[in-house]
């Protein structure tokens, strides 16, 4: 089972190393990283680099493909390598799947038009215009599109494909292994439950926040 997880510059860290810690330890899974070209790409916060080590045309056809998010994903919006390589790879897939604002870049590559999808809460207002119909949910399966919210929700999507694809046995037994046991010290992981004056507050930032700007 191959697992191609996207790379691109400016990505965020845990949208890629979240469902990586998962996902590689299903049995006789195969995870390669993939970008454009070989070599390392820098996350968003400029100080870590994560390594592609096949470029796209290296990897035509994965069992299943991981798109995050981060910064970067606002160079991915329209048609080029990424997008033609998204749906090389989706026609033949088991599972696409996203974590944040990944799912932005599955959208606009037309692969999420009528289906329900996720992202970041404050990127889901964007799903319509790209014709996918948005929900606020953690993890959201519509068929063999599997999205997640931001960031840390790719650990949740990853044990629930997990579960999918193994068993709900195999998903615990990597769960406990890697032990994913969280237990916040704050309830403010989601609009819902965070203080609104902190809410607003990452409202009023959100292009920094999504876009780095």
């Amino acid at each position: 089972m191959q697992i191609a997880i996207l790379l691109f510059e400016n990505l965020t860290a845990l949208d890629v190393i979240g469902p990586y810690e998962v996902l590689s330890r299903l049995p006789n899974a195969q995870t390669i990283f993939v970008g454009e070209r070989v070599g390392p790409v820098r996350t968003d916060t400029g100080r870590l680099g994560l390594v592609a080590d096949a470029t796209l045309a290296d990897v035509p056809h994965p069992d299943i493909v991981v798109v995050p998010g981060g910064f970067g994903q606002t160079a991915h919006m329209t048609d080029g390598p990424v997008h033609q390589w998204l749906r090389t790879a989706d026609a033949t897939s088991t599972w696409t799947t996203s974590v944040c604002t990944g799912s932005l870049i599955l959208a606009a590559a037309g692969l999420l038009t009528g289906r329900r999808a996720t992202s970041h809460w404050l990127a889901t207002d964007q799903l319509p215009a790209f014709g996918a119909v948005p929900a606020a949910e953690r993890v959201v399966f519509d068929g063999k599109y599997v999205t997640a919210a931001g960031v840390s929700a790719g650990i949740d999507m990853a044990l629930a494909l997990s579960g999918q694809i193994a068993g709900d046995a195999a998903a615990q037994a990597i769960q406990l292994g890697i032990e994913y046991d969280p237990q916040p010290p704050y309830a403010a992981g989601s609009p819902a439950q965070a203080p609104q004056p902190i809410v607003e507050a990452l409202r009023a930032n959100s292009d920094h926040i999504l876009f780095g700007r």
